[in-house]
């Protein structure tokens, strides 16, 4: 892809109006290495605030929550950590976390390309940690989502351990207090898992969620 496109002082953390050719040059440009890519409909955002210890902490715990529910209730899960997801010309998108869960989805081949979602499944959750981004998070990724089929998206806010679930159908979302794709799993749980992981360490949390599960 020709970097003729590149504006080495393009606005990032921010919705700038592109061309799906200018997206794609600024995902395989090197200043952009570290970034986080989104497209929809005509306007690219390139995230590259830094990700730090909450960031990172509160990723592990909603993936070790999602993982461990799973398990016990022997629900078949494929755990993503920052993939892109692409609907080539159209849209893209590139979550902090997503599952596949359940029997009946297609997966992409082992490889190191964003999925197609014009061949392949759309993971079935999405889980998006807002430390900088909580209205963009709530606003036009989760319409972005809509767009891409996932059928849950959860949104933490760093700031209150707050996570902010919704289901989506039809192309709607709608906010939602226990998950519907792991069913039983209230979000209050999720939360309190957030709110320990201050002062427990991963043993302590894991221990509790088991007793919480079983």
């Amino acid at each position: 892809m020709s970097n003729s496109f590149i504006i080495k002082d393009l606005l990032t953390d921010t919705w700038v109006k592109a061309s799906w050719e200018e997206f794609l040059a600024y995902a395989e440009d090197d200043t952009y290495e570290y970034g986080r890519f989104y497209y929809d409909r005509g306007e690219l955002r390139i995230e590259m605030a830094p990700i730090g210890f909450s960031h990172s902490r509160d990723k592990n715990i909603l993936s070790n929550v999602v993982n461990l529910f799973a398990a016990i209730k022997q629900i078949k899960v494929k755990g993503l950590v920052n993939v892109s997801l692409r609907k080539a010309g159209v849209t893209e998108a590139q979550p902090d976390l997503a599952f596949y869960l359940g029997d009946n989805f297609n997966l992409p081949p082992r490889n190191n390309s964003p999925i197609d979602l014009n061949q392949f499944d759309p993971p079935t959750l999405v889980i998006e940690i807002a430390a900088t981004t909580l209205n963009d998070d709530l606003g036009r990724k989760r319409l972005l989502y809509e767009h891409l089929g996932v059928k849950e998206y959860w949104v933490f806010d760093v700031k209150t351990l707050d996570v902010i679930a919704f289901e989506i159908s039809q192309g709607y979302s709608k906010r939602i207090q226990e998950s519907k794709v792991l069913p039983e799993l209230e979000m209050s749980v999720v939360n309190e898992a957030i709110q320990r992981s201050q002062t427990e360490d991963d043993g302590q949390i894991t221990r509790w969620l088991i007793q919480i599960f079983s």
